[in-house]
């Protein structure tokens, strides 16, 4: 059995503890104590969240646990000395430390960040790389993985992060199996953009967010007009008005938003070759997916992917 600590301070946000259902649905599916879990704090006091309710804790002190994760909050804190005492310590004694969110910051207070590859919630990077410059900053990632240290970006990118850890503790198998009861696509590989275009775009009705549902979920496929007008049970003249208005852009340039964040993921984190990735993400051959990339990224695939390798390689 392995154990886990879960550290949080008072005010943090109730969502940061979503990451422990992974850990939960990992015991209850494999009808094991695979996990022993344990909410952390300072003195072992009922802790307040943002919302005002309680959470029972256990203290922290002169404990040790195989996989510490520092809880997030609304805002940057000061790191106590007891807090930053324990995360040293944890780095000598626990197998992985872990953050969520702005946690990263108290990874940073213990001296655990210096030269590795970092992420948290894209409103606190600029910060997170002021406090701590020599930190190899990851603004766009939902989590990072490097070595014994692992962070993740807001409190949802923590089931992320939570999915790939009991993947490499338990096997392929029982994460998808709990990403399933979790009502999750099994993990957005740590790569993927905090902001998906999917986000960017925010339409406002349901008929627009199940057109740009469906496009995401048949990229190979052409996705005229009159396909996401089917689908949206609108004609395609109204369609595309009302796409217009609640998105600012055109269904064309829509979709090919959603293909080049398909894309871009698969050069970055696949082996399949470029014409493969075009053919896969919609685009149909190489060139029609080089001008896309030049246009949003400024650079070709095969220069992104280049960057990419040099990163893993150095990591």
């Amino acid at each position: 059995m392995l154990t886990l600590g879960f550290v949080i301070t008072p005010g943090f946000p109730i969502m940061s503890l979503a990451a422990l259902s992974v850990f939960e649905f990992a015991n209850n599916s494999a009808n094991a104590e695979l996990y022993d879990i344990e909410v952390l704090s300072e003195d072992g006091a009922a802790v307040a969240t943002a919302s005002g309710t309680f959470v029972e804790t256990a203290t922290f002190q002169e404990r040790r646990f195989d996989t510490i994760i520092i809880g997030g909050h609304t805002r940057v804190l000061p790191t106590s000395d007891p807090l930053r005492g324990f995360i040293r310590a944890a780095a000598d004694t626990s197998r992985r430390v872990s953050s969520i969110c702005t946690g990263a910051f108290a990874l940073g207070d213990a001296g655990l960040l210096d030269g590795r590859r970092v992420t948290t919630h894209w409103l606190f990077t600029d910060a997170l790389k002021r406090h701590f410059p020599r930190i190899r900053l990851e603004k766009d990632r939902i989590f990072v993985n490097d070595g014994p240290i692992w962070t993740a970006a807001g409190n949802s990118a923590g089931i992320d992060l939570a999915l790939c850890m009991l993947e490499q503790d338990y096997g392929h198998d029982l994460a998808v199996t709990v990403a399933r009861i979790l009502v999750v696509d099994h993990q957005r590989a740590g790569g993927q953009p905090q902001i998906s275009a999917l986000l960017k775009i925010e339409p406002k009705s349901d008929r627009i967010q199940d057109a740009l549902r469906y496009a995401r979920n048949n990229l190979r496929e052409p996705l005229s007009v009159e396909d996401l007008a089917h689908v949206a049970r609108l004609g395609a003249r109204q369609f595309s008005r009302a796409f217009r208005a609640e998105t600012g852009t055109s269904p064309a340039k829509a979709v090919e938003a959603l293909r080049l964040d398909r894309a871009k993921l698969m050069i970055e984190q696949s082996r399949h070759s470029i014409e493969v990735i075009a053919a896969e993400t919609g685009f149909g051959d190489q060139e029609r997916m080089r001008r896309a990339f030049l246009r949003a990224y400024g650079q070709p695939p095969q220069r992104l992917r280049h960057i990419a390798a040099q990163a893993h390689e150095n990591a």
